[in-house]
């Protein structure tokens, strides 16, 4: 019987060929809440500072969390967690769909996956029965093919897989673990991870139930919220556009990353818009398991060169990858790009930068078309995009030198070229530049796991209530996306927040961007739920104490204040006349680090958590590390 925790992990070492069942105390579990918590603390102790990412050493995690398979709306994620072979620190990567939940009915807030297979494989897990069976037959196949194959050999259409396309296979850094075909765990390269490890899926099939310590209560709570959601003002359009809404309102707001960020407006985004599909293309809104905001679309192409492409998606940064930053204004090739790279089991970010960092080195001359294997990758040349993204999926030609990722692509291709590559600690950044939005551009320079906008989401920078932002933030300015006082305390705020989306095992969409759940409220559905006794205190402290652990864990691997900055561009050129409001903008990140270190109480010179810090939070252990590893 489960109530909110399976209090169980699956051990599988594929070296050795043995499963374990691993109790997880009620103490872990409250201090670390599940999913992305219960994953940092396990990567953080099992897998020591060094280690190579792709040796046998590294080991993945996939953690849900208590809420994940209830009632509550959008009660689907899972993390998958490892140390990343493309960034060399913490790898995480976070989805939805339904493969979380199928983990919760078989019986475990967690699966640890260590060694390394003799051949290529796939794990059959259902509930306590679990094999590595055979992938040969499935050696090459992509993403789709590999989760039909799996789910008409078992014989089941109940399971759920998680697989590796051909990109994981072939080497690429940035392949990713795809769900239900198009539900991507696609950042840090944890396709890579799993493919070192001789594992081309994981299948999973429970038959547990999960239960409610009060179950009228939680039901109570639950109707609530879904009442709440759907009163909210953002219910429709989210409804309606899902993320895509976002192409048009940054392009309004003269932010959105248009030709590798050399400008934020794009002028042809009306005809790439969440709009323009939703009107062309879109057949049905689609959700993930229990979710009350069917935010993502089924859509087709019925006629022209892509005649018969039908999918589910895409999510903005799929859309805006593929046509504003690369110039494209065929919503169809961007559709496209985005349906090659769920096949290849690609990041759509990493790809899409990937891609339009060589654009503009071929716009200035740096690269001609014979070091590009004769392309000529203008802006909008959507043949040369696609063909690019079948090279890095093969590592073939130049594909070879953009799949280790862009920072790596700009060592290769030397010639000054690295002060272009868009990214933070190796991971490529989001389509939205961070000069018109310099909460989020704190947000990505900080990020555990690089440059990453889904670390903190601090949406509040867009109320434009300078009372709401001294009140909330101690600082008027907080509110306004183009000024920088009291964007730390923001940032600092939205993180935690954003810990206990991906601990929980919930959507971003209601906990962090509506913002409908408090910690007062996640207290009273824990109580509910599980068998513990949750303080709103306790959740706060958990959350925070999660992120000083992901922070310790790179710290551990090297990172310090220097490397919480933003490339050049962003810090030193002004964003062009035609961005309209955001015109002139740079991102002053200097004071913004300050303000945020001493919000976290982190040392400001180093970025290192100091020594109370980790006390309060309980992790002495660390601090004594620290001290003896004489970091401070």
């Amino acid at each position: 019987m489960n109530y909110g925790y399976c209090g169980k992990a699956l051990r599988i070492n594929l070296t050795k060929n043995t499963t374990d069942f691993e109790v997880l105390s009620p103490k872990f579990l409250k201090n670390y809440l599940g999913g992305r918590g219960l994953n940092i603390r396990k990567l953080y102790d099992e897998v020591p500072p060094n280690v190579d990412p792709l040796s046998e050493k590294n080991k993945m995690f996939i953690g849900v969390g208590p809420l994940t398979g209830t009632l509550f709306p959008g009660s689907a994620r899972v993390n998958f967690t490892a140390k990343s072979p493309q960034t060399n620190i913490l790898g995480d990567s976070n989805t939805g769909g339904f493969f979380g939940p199928e983990i919760k009915f078989a019986g475990y807030d967690q699966i640890v996956i260590e060694g390394k297979a003799k051949s290529l494989s796939y794990i059959y897990i259902k509930d306590e029965k679990v094999e590595v069976l055979s992938a040969k037959h499935l050696k090459g196949l992509d993403v789709f093919e590999t989760q039909k194959r799996i789910i008409d050999d078992l014989d089941d259409n109940r399971i759920q897989v998680a697989c590796i396309g051909p990109a994981a296979e072939n080497g690429v850094k940035y392949s990713g673990i795809f769900c239900n075909k198009v539900r991507a765990a696609a950042r840090t390269g944890m396709g890579l991870v799993l493919a070192s490890k001789n594992i081309k899926a994981i299948a999973v099939r429970g038959t547990k139930d999960l239960k409610a310590s009060k179950p009228a209560k939680f039901k109570k709570l639950i109707d609530k919220l879904d009442q709440e959601i759907i009163n909210h003002s953002e219910y429709d359009i989210r409804v309606r556009l899902g993320t895509t809404k976002l192409v048009s309102a940054l392009n309004k707001l003269g932010c959105l990353a248009t030709k590798h960020f050399q400008t934020g407006y794009f002028k042809d985004a009306d005809k790439v818009s969440g709009e323009y599909l939703e009107k062309h293309y879109k057949k049905k809104e689609k959700a993930c398991f229990s979710c009350t905001i069917p935010c993502s679309r089924f859509f087709e192409i019925t006629k022209g060169k892509h005649k018969g492409l039908k999918s589910e998606g895409p999510e903005f940064e799929g859309l805006a990858g593929f046509s504003s930053r690369v110039g494209i204004s065929n919503i169809e090739d961007a559709l496209k790009g985005v349906d090659l790279c769920n096949r290849f089991g690609l990041d759509v970010i990493t790809t899409s930068e990937c891609i339009s960092f060589t654009m503009e080195l071929f716009e200035k001359g740096i690269l001609k078309s014979k070091d590009i294997d004769g392309l000529k990758p203008n802006w909008g040349n959507s043949k040369a995009v696609l063909k690019l993204i079948e090279k890095i999926k093969n590592r073939e030609g130049f594909g070879d030198i953009l799949a280790d990722g862009v920072a790596a692509a700009a060592k290769k291709i030397g010639k000054n070229t690295k002060k272009l590559a868009m990214h933070v600690k190796g991971l490529e950044i989001f389509q939205a530049d961070p000069r018109g939005i310099k909460g989020y551009g704190l947000g990505v320079a900080v990020a555990t796991r690089g440059g990453d906008h889904l670390r903190s989401e601090p949406w509040f920078e867009f109320k434009e209530d300078p009372k709401e932002g001294k009140r909330r933030f101690g600082h008027p300015e907080a509110a306004f996306r183009l000024k920088y006082k009291g964007k730390g305390k923001v940032v600092k705020y939205y993180e935690e927040r954003c810990v206990l989306a991906d601990s929980l095992e919930v959507c971003k969409n209601t906990l962090v961007n509506m913002e409908i759940i408090s910690y007062k409220d996640a207290a009273e559905l824990l109580n509910s739920l599980t068998k513990f006794l949750f303080t709103e205190q306790e959740i706060k402290k958990a959350s925070e104490r999660i992120m000083n652990l992901e922070r310790a864990y790179i710290v551990r691997e090297g990172i310090r204040r220097k490397d919480d900055t933003l490339p050049e561009r962003f810090l030193k050129e002004p964003l062009p006349k035609e961005c309209g409001p955001s015109a002139g903008s740079v991102v002053e990140i200097e004071p913004m680090l300050d303000e945020y270190y001493l919000a976290r109480n982190w040392n400001i010179k180093t970025g290192i958590p100091t020594v109370e810090k980790l006390k309060e939070l309980s992790l002495h252990e660390i601090a004594k590390e620290f001290i003896d590893k004489k970091y401070y």
